[in-house]
Protein backbone atom coordinates (compact mmCIF):
# COMPACT_ATOMS: atom_id res chain seq x y z
CA UNK A 1 0.00 0.00 0.00
CA UNK A 2 1.29 3.46 -0.93
CA UNK A 3 2.66 5.55 1.91
CA UNK A 4 0.58 8.63 2.76
CA UNK A 5 2.10 12.09 2.38
CA UNK A 6 2.06 12.62 6.17
CA UNK A 7 3.66 9.24 6.88
CA UNK A 8 6.44 10.03 4.39
CA UNK A 9 7.94 12.61 6.75
CA UNK A 10 10.22 10.13 8.49
CA UNK A 11 12.52 13.01 9.50
CA UNK A 12 10.09 14.52 12.01
CA UNK A 13 11.56 12.41 14.82
CA UNK A 14 14.89 14.13 14.20
CA UNK A 15 13.56 17.63 14.95
CA UNK A 16 15.09 19.44 17.90
CA UNK A 17 12.85 19.61 20.96
CA UNK A 18 10.31 22.38 20.51
CA UNK A 19 10.39 22.40 16.69
CA UNK A 20 6.83 21.79 15.41
CA UNK A 21 5.96 19.49 12.53
CA UNK A 22 3.84 22.24 11.01
CA UNK A 23 3.51 26.01 11.35
CA UNK A 24 0.64 28.45 11.05
CA UNK A 25 1.05 31.38 8.66
CA UNK A 26 -1.13 33.69 10.73
CA UNK A 27 0.41 36.95 9.46
CA UNK A 28 -0.75 38.67 6.30
CA UNK A 29 2.48 40.08 4.86
CA UNK A 30 6.10 40.89 5.80
CA UNK A 31 5.18 44.48 6.74
CA UNK A 32 3.05 43.02 9.55
CA UNK A 33 6.26 41.71 11.17
CA UNK A 34 7.56 45.27 11.30
CA UNK A 35 4.28 46.61 12.63
CA UNK A 36 4.24 43.99 15.41
CA UNK A 37 7.83 44.68 16.48
CA UNK A 38 7.26 48.45 16.40
CA UNK A 39 4.24 48.02 18.67
CA UNK A 40 5.87 45.58 21.10
CA UNK A 41 9.52 46.72 21.24
CA UNK A 42 9.31 50.30 19.87
CA UNK A 43 12.55 51.46 21.52
CA UNK A 44 14.55 48.38 20.60
CA UNK A 45 17.30 49.16 18.10
CA UNK A 46 16.20 47.68 14.78
CA UNK A 47 19.09 48.82 12.56
CA UNK A 48 22.72 49.77 13.14
CA UNK A 49 24.51 51.03 10.02
CA UNK A 50 28.01 52.30 10.82
CA UNK A 51 27.20 55.10 13.33
CA UNK A 52 23.53 55.45 12.36
CA UNK A 53 20.83 53.78 14.46
CA UNK A 54 17.07 53.31 14.08
CA UNK A 55 14.64 51.92 16.65
CA UNK A 56 11.73 49.76 15.51
CA UNK A 57 9.37 52.70 15.91
CA UNK A 58 11.63 54.92 13.82
CA UNK A 59 12.04 52.21 11.17
CA UNK A 60 8.28 51.81 10.84
CA UNK A 61 7.75 55.59 10.73
CA UNK A 62 10.25 55.91 7.88
CA UNK A 63 8.72 52.99 6.00
CA UNK A 64 5.27 54.58 6.39
CA UNK A 65 6.61 57.92 5.17
CA UNK A 66 8.28 56.35 2.16
CA UNK A 67 5.06 54.48 1.40
CA UNK A 68 3.36 57.87 1.28
CA UNK A 69 6.08 59.12 -1.10
CA UNK A 70 5.55 56.13 -3.41
CA UNK A 71 1.81 56.81 -3.42
CA UNK A 72 2.60 60.37 -4.45
CA UNK A 73 4.61 59.01 -7.38
CA UNK A 74 1.51 57.10 -8.50
CA UNK A 75 2.52 53.66 -7.23
CA UNK A 76 -0.46 51.51 -6.32
CA UNK A 77 -1.26 47.89 -5.54
CA UNK A 78 0.35 45.48 -7.98
CA UNK A 79 2.81 48.00 -9.45
CA UNK A 80 6.44 46.89 -9.62
CA UNK A 81 9.10 48.87 -7.78
CA UNK A 82 12.71 47.80 -8.38
CA UNK A 83 15.28 48.02 -5.56
CA UNK A 84 18.90 48.19 -6.71
CA UNK A 85 20.67 48.71 -3.38
CA UNK A 86 23.17 46.95 -1.10
CA UNK A 87 22.37 46.29 2.55
CA UNK A 88 21.53 49.67 4.05
CA UNK A 89 18.61 51.25 5.98
CA UNK A 90 17.13 52.55 2.70
CA UNK A 91 16.76 48.98 1.44
CA UNK A 92 14.71 47.89 4.44
CA UNK A 93 12.64 51.09 4.40
CA UNK A 94 11.89 50.73 0.69
CA UNK A 95 11.06 47.01 0.93
CA UNK A 96 8.66 47.53 3.82
CA UNK A 97 7.02 50.58 2.20
CA UNK A 98 6.46 48.75 -1.08
CA UNK A 99 4.99 45.77 0.75
CA UNK A 100 2.74 48.00 2.85
CA UNK A 101 0.95 49.57 -0.11
CA UNK A 102 0.55 46.26 -1.90
CA UNK A 103 3.10 46.96 -4.63
CA UNK A 104 5.65 44.37 -5.76
CA UNK A 105 9.38 44.45 -4.98
CA UNK A 106 11.60 43.68 -7.98
CA UNK A 107 15.02 42.64 -6.69
CA UNK A 108 18.14 43.80 -8.57
CA UNK A 109 21.76 43.26 -7.58
CA UNK A 110 23.79 46.51 -7.38
CA UNK A 111 26.64 44.58 -9.02
CA UNK A 112 24.64 44.37 -12.27
CA UNK A 113 25.46 46.45 -15.30
CA UNK A 114 23.13 48.18 -17.72
CA UNK A 115 22.25 45.17 -19.86
CA UNK A 116 21.37 43.02 -16.85
CA UNK A 117 19.30 45.77 -15.22
CA UNK A 118 17.52 46.55 -18.48
CA UNK A 119 16.40 42.94 -18.90
CA UNK A 120 14.80 42.89 -15.48
CA UNK A 121 13.15 46.32 -15.79
CA UNK A 122 11.73 45.32 -19.17
CA UNK A 123 10.45 41.91 -18.08
CA UNK A 124 9.01 43.07 -14.74
CA UNK A 125 7.51 46.26 -16.20
CA UNK A 126 8.80 48.13 -13.15
CA UNK A 127 7.36 51.60 -12.65
CA UNK A 128 10.02 52.88 -10.23
CA UNK A 129 13.75 52.12 -9.79
CA UNK A 130 15.48 52.88 -6.47
CA UNK A 131 19.29 53.00 -6.47
CA UNK A 132 22.42 54.62 -5.01
CA UNK A 133 23.54 57.86 -6.68
CA UNK A 134 26.90 56.40 -7.72
CA UNK A 135 25.02 53.89 -9.92
CA UNK A 136 23.32 56.69 -11.90
CA UNK A 137 25.79 56.50 -14.84
CA UNK A 138 24.93 52.82 -15.18
CA UNK A 139 21.25 53.50 -15.97
CA UNK A 140 21.51 56.38 -18.48
CA UNK A 141 20.61 54.12 -21.40
CA UNK A 142 17.78 52.52 -19.46
CA UNK A 143 16.15 55.89 -18.78
CA UNK A 144 16.20 56.69 -22.49
CA UNK A 145 14.65 53.32 -23.34
CA UNK A 146 11.98 53.54 -20.61
CA UNK A 147 11.03 57.25 -20.45
CA UNK A 148 8.14 56.59 -18.04
CA UNK A 149 10.41 54.91 -15.49
CA UNK A 150 10.71 57.01 -12.31
CA UNK A 151 14.22 56.81 -10.85
CA UNK A 152 14.65 57.49 -7.13
CA UNK A 153 18.24 57.99 -5.99
CA UNK A 154 19.79 57.96 -2.54
CA UNK A 155 23.28 58.46 -1.13
CA UNK A 156 25.02 56.28 1.40
CA UNK A 157 25.65 59.32 3.62
CA UNK A 158 21.90 59.98 3.86
CA UNK A 159 21.81 57.30 6.55
CA UNK A 160 25.09 58.05 8.29
CA UNK A 161 25.20 60.23 11.40
CA UNK A 162 27.55 63.19 11.88
CA UNK A 163 30.51 63.33 11.43
CA UNK A 164 30.67 60.23 9.19
CA UNK A 165 28.12 61.63 6.73
CA UNK A 166 30.22 64.77 6.11
CA UNK A 167 33.51 62.88 6.01
CA UNK A 168 32.16 60.29 3.60
CA UNK A 169 30.80 62.97 1.28
CA UNK A 170 34.13 64.83 1.24
CA UNK A 171 36.05 61.62 0.59
CA UNK A 172 33.84 60.77 -2.38
CA UNK A 173 34.36 64.23 -3.85
CA UNK A 174 38.13 63.95 -3.38
CA UNK A 175 38.15 60.57 -5.12
CA UNK A 176 35.87 61.94 -7.85
CA UNK A 177 33.29 59.26 -7.12
CA UNK A 178 30.61 61.69 -6.03
CA UNK A 179 27.60 61.92 -8.38
CA UNK A 180 25.11 64.74 -8.01
CA UNK A 181 21.52 63.54 -8.27
CA UNK A 182 20.17 65.07 -11.52
CA UNK A 183 16.95 67.08 -11.53
CA UNK A 184 15.19 64.40 -13.57
CA UNK A 185 15.74 61.94 -10.69
CA UNK A 186 13.54 61.88 -7.60
CA UNK A 187 15.45 61.89 -4.32
CA UNK A 188 14.87 59.16 -1.77
CA UNK A 189 13.03 61.04 0.92
CA UNK A 190 11.17 60.84 4.16
CA UNK A 191 7.90 62.35 3.08
CA UNK A 192 4.91 63.51 5.06
CA UNK A 193 3.02 61.38 7.53
CA UNK A 194 1.10 58.38 6.25
CA UNK A 195 -1.93 59.71 8.14
CA UNK A 196 -5.12 59.74 6.11
CA UNK A 197 -3.96 57.04 3.69
CA UNK A 198 -5.32 53.58 4.28
CA UNK A 199 -3.05 50.57 4.20
CA UNK A 200 -3.73 48.08 1.44
CA UNK A 201 -5.29 44.95 2.90
CA UNK A 202 -3.29 42.42 0.94
CA UNK A 203 -4.56 38.93 0.34
CA UNK A 204 -1.87 36.48 1.52
CA UNK A 205 -1.76 35.19 -2.05
CA UNK A 206 -1.01 38.65 -3.47
CA UNK A 207 2.30 38.95 -5.28
CA UNK A 208 4.98 40.50 -3.04
CA UNK A 209 8.33 39.95 -4.76
CA UNK A 210 9.65 39.22 -8.24
CA UNK A 211 12.92 37.43 -7.57
CA UNK A 212 14.86 36.94 -10.77
CA UNK A 213 16.66 33.73 -11.53
CA UNK A 214 18.09 32.24 -14.70
CA UNK A 215 16.91 28.70 -14.01
CA UNK A 216 18.18 26.14 -16.50
CA UNK A 217 18.39 28.55 -19.43
CA UNK A 218 20.09 31.65 -18.03
CA UNK A 219 17.29 33.88 -19.36
CA UNK A 220 16.05 35.99 -16.42
CA UNK A 221 12.74 34.70 -15.07
CA UNK A 222 10.83 36.36 -12.26
CA UNK A 223 9.88 33.86 -9.57
CA UNK A 224 6.54 35.10 -8.24
CA UNK A 225 6.79 35.03 -4.45
CA UNK A 226 3.59 35.90 -2.60
CA UNK A 227 3.05 37.43 0.82
CA UNK A 228 2.18 33.95 2.04
CA UNK A 229 5.39 32.48 0.59
CA UNK A 230 7.57 35.06 2.36
CA UNK A 231 5.65 35.04 5.64
CA UNK A 232 5.52 31.25 5.86
CA UNK A 233 9.19 30.76 5.01
CA UNK A 234 10.16 33.30 7.66
CA UNK A 235 7.99 31.57 10.29
CA UNK A 236 9.30 28.16 9.19
CA UNK A 237 12.89 29.39 9.57
CA UNK A 238 12.23 30.91 12.99
CA UNK A 239 10.59 27.65 14.08
CA UNK A 240 13.83 25.73 13.45
CA UNK A 241 15.41 27.66 16.34
CA UNK A 242 13.43 26.44 19.36
CA UNK A 243 13.22 28.73 22.36
CA UNK A 244 14.07 31.84 20.36
CA UNK A 245 13.24 34.89 22.48
CA UNK A 246 11.54 38.02 21.17
CA UNK A 247 13.38 41.34 21.16
CA UNK A 248 16.68 39.87 22.41
CA UNK A 249 18.90 38.77 19.56
CA UNK A 250 21.45 40.68 17.51
CA UNK A 251 21.67 39.59 13.86
CA UNK A 252 24.73 40.19 11.70
CA UNK A 253 22.87 41.00 8.47
CA UNK A 254 25.67 41.10 5.93
CA UNK A 255 24.52 38.62 3.30
CA UNK A 256 22.85 40.68 0.56
CA UNK A 257 19.13 41.40 0.90
CA UNK A 258 18.73 41.38 -2.90
CA UNK A 259 19.55 37.66 -2.74
CA UNK A 260 16.52 35.65 -1.64
CA UNK A 261 18.50 33.99 1.18
CA UNK A 262 19.46 37.38 2.61
CA UNK A 263 15.96 38.78 2.16
CA UNK A 264 14.36 36.00 4.21
CA UNK A 265 17.03 35.09 6.75
CA UNK A 266 18.95 38.37 7.25
CA UNK A 267 15.99 40.79 7.00
CA UNK A 268 12.52 39.26 7.44
CA UNK A 269 13.70 36.79 10.10
CA UNK A 270 15.20 39.37 12.50
CA UNK A 271 12.25 41.75 12.03
CA UNK A 272 9.92 38.86 12.90
CA UNK A 273 11.71 38.27 16.24
CA UNK A 274 12.42 41.94 17.04
CA UNK A 275 16.17 41.48 16.68
CA UNK A 276 18.76 44.18 16.02
CA UNK A 277 20.18 44.07 12.48
CA UNK A 278 23.84 45.04 12.08
CA UNK A 279 24.28 46.07 8.45
CA UNK A 280 27.29 46.25 6.17
CA UNK A 281 26.96 47.13 2.45
CA UNK A 282 29.61 44.59 1.37
CA UNK A 283 30.26 41.30 3.18
CA UNK A 284 33.98 41.97 3.69
CA UNK A 285 35.79 39.80 6.22
CA UNK A 286 37.77 42.48 8.09
CA UNK A 287 34.69 44.64 8.47
CA UNK A 288 32.66 41.70 9.72
CA UNK A 289 35.26 40.85 12.36
CA UNK A 290 35.12 44.45 13.60
CA UNK A 291 31.32 44.25 13.82
CA UNK A 292 31.48 40.97 15.78
CA UNK A 293 34.00 42.50 18.18
CA UNK A 294 31.92 45.65 18.71
CA UNK A 295 28.31 44.39 18.73
CA UNK A 296 28.65 40.72 19.75
CA UNK A 297 25.93 39.32 17.47
CA UNK A 298 24.26 36.06 18.45
CA UNK A 299 23.08 35.08 14.96
CA UNK A 300 25.15 35.22 11.77
CA UNK A 301 23.69 33.71 8.57
CA UNK A 302 26.19 33.43 5.75
CA UNK A 303 27.73 31.40 2.96
CA UNK A 304 30.67 28.94 3.11
CA UNK A 305 33.17 31.31 1.50
CA UNK A 306 32.39 33.95 4.11
CA UNK A 307 32.88 31.62 7.08
CA UNK A 308 36.02 30.18 5.48
CA UNK A 309 37.44 33.65 4.84
CA UNK A 310 36.87 34.66 8.46
CA UNK A 311 38.59 31.54 9.74
CA UNK A 312 41.63 32.27 7.56
CA UNK A 313 41.91 35.94 8.55
CA UNK A 314 44.74 36.68 10.97
CA UNK A 315 42.62 39.23 12.87
CA UNK A 316 40.34 36.49 14.20
CA UNK A 317 42.77 35.91 17.08
CA UNK A 318 41.90 39.39 18.38
CA UNK A 319 38.14 38.84 18.32
CA UNK A 320 36.03 37.05 20.93
CA UNK A 321 33.71 34.93 18.78
CA UNK A 322 31.79 33.34 21.67
CA UNK A 323 28.70 35.53 21.22
CA UNK A 324 28.00 33.95 17.81
CA UNK A 325 25.72 31.06 18.69
CA UNK A 326 23.62 30.44 15.59
CA UNK A 327 24.89 30.27 12.02
CA UNK A 328 22.96 28.96 9.03
CA UNK A 329 24.96 28.50 5.84
CA UNK A 330 23.27 28.46 2.46
CA UNK A 331 23.74 28.96 -1.30
CA UNK A 332 26.60 26.45 -1.67
CA UNK A 333 27.93 23.21 -0.11
CA UNK A 334 29.50 23.68 3.33
CA UNK A 335 32.80 21.83 3.93
CA UNK A 336 32.96 19.76 7.13
CA UNK A 337 36.32 21.32 8.07
CA UNK A 338 34.70 24.76 8.22
CA UNK A 339 31.91 23.47 10.49
CA UNK A 340 34.38 21.89 12.89
CA UNK A 341 36.72 24.90 13.09
CA UNK A 342 33.83 27.38 13.39
CA UNK A 343 32.11 25.49 16.19
CA UNK A 344 35.44 25.18 18.03
CA UNK A 345 36.14 28.93 18.08
CA UNK A 346 32.55 30.08 18.75
CA UNK A 347 31.20 27.30 20.94
CA UNK A 348 28.03 27.75 18.88
CA UNK A 349 26.40 25.97 15.99
CA UNK A 350 27.10 26.30 12.27
CA UNK A 351 24.74 24.18 10.19
CA UNK A 352 24.15 23.77 6.49
CA UNK A 353 20.79 24.47 4.92
CA UNK A 354 19.38 24.26 1.44
CA UNK A 355 16.92 26.18 -0.64
CA UNK A 356 16.26 27.80 -3.96
CA UNK A 357 14.81 31.04 -5.24
CA UNK A 358 11.53 29.37 -6.18
CA UNK A 359 11.00 28.29 -2.54
CA UNK A 360 11.54 31.68 -0.86
CA UNK A 361 14.21 30.00 -0.39
CA UNK A 362 14.60 27.62 2.60
CA UNK A 363 13.43 23.99 2.39
CA UNK A 364 16.05 22.02 4.39
CA UNK A 365 18.41 22.58 7.30
CA UNK A 366 20.46 20.44 9.66
CA UNK A 367 19.17 20.34 13.26
CA UNK A 368 20.98 22.89 15.43
CA UNK A 369 21.33 20.53 18.35
CA UNK A 370 20.89 17.15 16.69
CA UNK A 371 22.96 14.91 14.49
CA UNK A 372 24.92 16.58 11.70
CA UNK A 373 25.94 14.31 8.86
CA UNK A 374 28.89 15.39 6.72
CA UNK A 375 27.81 16.44 3.26
CA UNK A 376 24.11 16.49 4.12
CA UNK A 377 21.82 19.49 3.55
CA UNK A 378 19.81 18.26 6.55
CA UNK A 379 16.10 17.58 6.81
CA UNK A 380 13.01 19.41 5.53
CA UNK A 381 11.83 22.32 7.70
CA UNK A 382 8.32 22.40 9.27
CA UNK A 383 5.35 22.17 6.87
CA UNK A 384 7.67 21.01 4.09
CA UNK A 385 7.50 17.77 2.14
CA UNK A 386 10.34 16.37 0.06
CA UNK A 387 11.02 13.26 -1.95
CA UNK A 388 13.39 11.84 -4.54
CA UNK A 389 11.85 10.97 -7.90
CA UNK A 390 12.98 9.59 -11.22
CA UNK A 391 14.55 12.59 -13.01
CA UNK A 392 13.00 11.68 -16.36
CA UNK A 393 9.55 10.66 -15.14
CA UNK A 394 9.31 13.40 -12.49
CA UNK A 395 6.76 11.51 -10.36
CA UNK A 396 7.98 7.95 -9.74
CA UNK A 397 9.43 7.88 -6.22
CA UNK A 398 12.91 6.40 -5.81
CA UNK A 399 13.81 4.02 -2.96
CA UNK A 400 15.82 5.17 0.06
CA UNK A 401 19.48 5.67 -0.86
CA UNK A 402 18.81 5.85 -4.59
CA UNK A 403 19.66 8.95 -6.58
CA UNK A 404 17.03 11.01 -8.34
CA UNK A 405 15.65 14.53 -8.61
CA UNK A 406 14.74 16.32 -5.39
CA UNK A 407 11.23 17.75 -5.42
CA UNK A 408 9.66 19.76 -2.60
CA UNK A 409 6.23 20.96 -1.53
CA UNK A 410 5.16 23.53 1.06
CA UNK A 411 3.66 26.98 1.64
CA UNK A 412 6.96 28.62 0.62
CA UNK A 413 6.79 27.37 -2.99
CA UNK A 414 6.29 30.13 -5.57
CA UNK A 415 3.20 30.74 -7.68
CA UNK A 416 5.23 30.35 -10.85
CA UNK A 417 7.35 32.43 -13.20
CA UNK A 418 5.97 35.81 -14.20
CA UNK A 419 4.56 35.81 -17.72
CA UNK A 420 6.22 32.46 -18.46
CA UNK A 421 3.68 29.60 -18.35
CA UNK A 422 5.91 27.14 -20.20
CA UNK A 423 8.78 27.41 -17.73
CA UNK A 424 6.26 27.30 -14.85
CA UNK A 425 4.73 24.11 -16.21
CA UNK A 426 8.14 22.45 -16.32
CA UNK A 427 8.98 23.53 -12.77
CA UNK A 428 5.68 22.95 -10.91
CA UNK A 429 3.58 19.80 -10.96
CA UNK A 430 0.59 19.33 -8.64
CA UNK A 431 2.15 21.73 -6.14
CA UNK A 432 5.53 19.98 -6.22
CA UNK A 433 8.57 22.06 -7.14
CA UNK A 434 11.20 20.36 -9.27
CA UNK A 435 14.52 21.61 -7.91
CA UNK A 436 16.68 20.36 -10.78
CA UNK A 437 19.13 18.97 -8.22
CA UNK A 438 20.07 15.29 -8.17
CA UNK A 439 19.92 14.05 -4.57
CA UNK A 440 19.33 11.07 -2.30
CA UNK A 441 17.71 10.51 1.09
CA UNK A 442 19.07 8.11 3.72
CA UNK A 443 17.08 5.87 6.04
CA UNK A 444 16.74 8.60 8.70
CA UNK A 445 15.47 11.29 6.36
CA UNK A 446 18.67 13.27 5.79
CA UNK A 447 19.07 14.57 2.24
CA UNK A 448 22.25 14.86 0.18
CA UNK A 449 22.82 16.81 -3.03
CA UNK A 450 24.75 14.57 -5.41
CA UNK A 451 24.89 16.63 -8.58
CA UNK A 452 23.21 19.51 -10.35
CA UNK A 453 20.85 18.75 -13.15
CA UNK A 454 21.22 22.39 -14.09
CA UNK A 455 24.44 23.84 -15.41
CA UNK A 456 24.26 26.46 -12.69
CA UNK A 457 27.58 27.84 -11.41
CA UNK A 458 27.70 29.04 -7.78
CA UNK A 459 30.37 31.68 -7.14
CA UNK A 460 30.66 32.73 -3.50
CA UNK A 461 27.03 31.79 -2.92
CA UNK A 462 25.74 33.69 -5.97
CA UNK A 463 24.20 32.09 -9.04
CA UNK A 464 25.89 32.44 -12.41
CA UNK A 465 24.13 31.03 -15.44
CA UNK A 466 26.39 29.87 -18.29
CA UNK A 467 24.20 31.46 -20.94
CA UNK A 468 24.73 34.92 -19.42
CA UNK A 469 28.49 34.52 -19.78
CA UNK A 470 28.28 32.89 -23.19
CA UNK A 471 26.14 35.71 -24.58
CA UNK A 472 28.99 38.13 -23.83
CA UNK A 473 31.55 35.76 -25.35
CA UNK A 474 29.55 35.55 -28.56
CA UNK A 475 29.56 39.36 -28.80
CA UNK A 476 33.32 39.15 -29.33
CA UNK A 477 33.91 39.23 -33.12
CA UNK A 478 36.87 36.87 -32.81
CA UNK A 479 34.93 34.02 -31.20
CA UNK A 480 33.30 31.22 -33.17
CA UNK A 481 32.09 28.96 -30.33
CA UNK A 482 32.09 29.29 -26.55
CA UNK A 483 30.98 27.59 -23.36
CA UNK A 484 31.12 28.57 -19.70
CA UNK A 485 31.34 26.10 -16.81
CA UNK A 486 32.06 26.16 -13.10
CA UNK A 487 35.29 24.75 -11.76
CA UNK A 488 36.14 24.17 -8.12
CA UNK A 489 38.20 26.81 -6.34
CA UNK A 490 39.05 26.94 -2.62
CA UNK A 491 38.17 30.56 -1.90
CA UNK A 492 34.90 30.85 -3.82
CA UNK A 493 33.65 27.26 -4.05
CA UNK A 494 33.44 27.64 -7.81
CA UNK A 495 34.64 30.15 -10.39
CA UNK A 496 33.71 30.59 -14.03
CA UNK A 497 35.93 29.10 -16.72
CA UNK A 498 35.39 29.84 -20.41
CA UNK A 499 36.17 27.48 -23.25
CA UNK A 500 36.62 29.30 -26.55
CA UNK A 501 37.00 28.36 -30.22
CA UNK A 502 38.31 31.28 -32.29
CA UNK A 503 37.26 32.03 -35.86
CA UNK A 504 39.68 30.96 -38.58
CA UNK A 505 42.67 33.29 -38.79
CA UNK A 506 41.95 35.05 -35.47
CA UNK A 507 44.30 35.19 -32.47
CA UNK A 508 43.61 36.30 -28.91
CA UNK A 509 45.07 36.06 -25.42
CA UNK A 510 43.37 34.85 -22.28
CA UNK A 511 43.55 38.33 -20.71
CA UNK A 512 42.08 39.90 -23.85
CA UNK A 513 38.98 37.70 -23.56
CA UNK A 514 38.63 38.40 -19.83
CA UNK A 515 39.01 42.15 -20.40
CA UNK A 516 36.19 42.00 -22.96
CA UNK A 517 33.74 41.44 -20.06
CA UNK A 518 34.62 44.64 -18.21
CA UNK A 519 31.57 46.87 -17.75
CA UNK A 520 29.24 44.33 -19.36
CA UNK A 521 28.48 41.92 -16.54
CA UNK A 522 28.86 41.67 -12.75
CA UNK A 523 32.44 41.04 -11.64
CA UNK A 524 31.75 37.66 -10.00
CA UNK A 525 30.38 36.37 -13.32
CA UNK A 526 33.52 37.16 -15.30
CA UNK A 527 35.61 34.06 -16.18
CA UNK A 528 38.72 33.61 -14.09
CA UNK A 529 40.36 31.59 -16.84
CA UNK A 530 39.98 30.96 -20.56
CA UNK A 531 40.99 27.82 -22.43
CA UNK A 532 41.30 27.95 -26.20
CA UNK A 533 40.15 24.87 -28.12
CA UNK A 534 39.99 23.75 -31.74
CA UNK A 535 36.50 22.40 -31.08
CA UNK A 536 34.04 21.75 -28.22
CA UNK A 537 32.30 18.46 -27.33
CA UNK A 538 28.74 18.31 -28.71
CA UNK A 539 25.72 16.07 -28.91
CA UNK A 540 24.62 14.59 -32.24
CA UNK A 541 22.32 17.57 -32.73
CA UNK A 542 25.14 20.04 -32.07
CA UNK A 543 24.45 21.06 -28.48
CA UNK A 544 27.64 21.85 -26.57
CA UNK A 545 28.19 19.43 -23.70
CA UNK A 546 29.09 21.66 -20.78
CA UNK A 547 29.12 18.70 -18.39
CA UNK A 548 31.95 17.01 -20.32
CA UNK A 549 33.99 20.19 -20.12
CA UNK A 550 33.28 20.51 -16.39
CA UNK A 551 34.33 16.93 -15.69
CA UNK A 552 37.60 17.08 -17.61
CA UNK A 553 40.66 16.81 -15.41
Amino acid sequence: MAQSLEDSRIWLKLYDKGVPADIECNVGKPYDFLKYSAENVPDRQAVIFFNYKLTYKQLKDRADSFASFLKMLGVSKGDRVAIDLPNCPQYIIAFQAINKIGAVVTQISPTYFEMEIERIIEDSKSKVLILFDDLIPRVDGIIKKFPDLVVVATSIEDYLAFPLNSLYRMQRKRNKKFVEIPQKFRKFTEHTSFAGQSEENNDPNSLAVLQYTGGTTGVPKGAMLTNKNLVCNTIQSVATLPGQGFGKDVMLSVIPFFHVFGMTIAMNFPIRIGATMILQPKPEVEGILKLIKKYKPSFFPGVPTLYGGILLNKEIKNVDMKSVQYCISGSAPLPVEIIEKWDAITGGHLVEGYGLTEASPVTHVNPLYGKIKPGSIGIPIPSTYAKIVDPDDGTKEMPIGAEGELIVKGPQVMQGYYNNPEETKGMLRDGWLRTGDIAKMDEEGYFYIVDRKKDLIIVGGFNVYPREVEEILYQNPKIKEAAAVGIKEAAHGEVVKAFVVLKDGETATEQEIIDFFQGKIAKFKIPRSVEFRKDLPKTLVGKILRRELREEK
